[in-house]
């Protein structure tokens, strides 16, 4: 698995991209800043001008069925928002 997960497609970063040239991506845990620039910068064919991470905790979730109380966890996930230059951008839906 690499460094870049998967990118985070939402409203409001579609509107950041746009407005601020803003992008946010879910990386790998241990991935620190220096690697997700490189990550970007080379998948992307841009330049990154910070970048800002943020651990998103586990969640506890449950559920009631027949058989009773199912709990189980959800994974911590980083997330990483990437500004780039002025005038650049990242197209997501260029492959579809």
């Amino acid at each position: 698995m690499g460094i870049l997960v998967k990118p985070i497609i939402t409203e409001k970063m579609t509107r950041e991209g746009e407005l601020h040239g803003k992008y946010a991506f879910v990386v790998d845990r241990n991935a620190d800043k220096h690697q997700i620039k490189d990550a970007v910068e080379a998948a992307y064919k841009v330049s990154v001008e910070t970048v800002n991470t943020m651990v998103t905790p586990g969640k506890t979730k449950m559920r009631y069925t027949k058989g009773g109380v199912q709990k189980g966890r959800v994974s911590p996930t980083k997330k990483a928002v990437v500004t780039l230059k002025d005038g650049e951008i990242i197209d997501f839906y260029s492959n579809i």
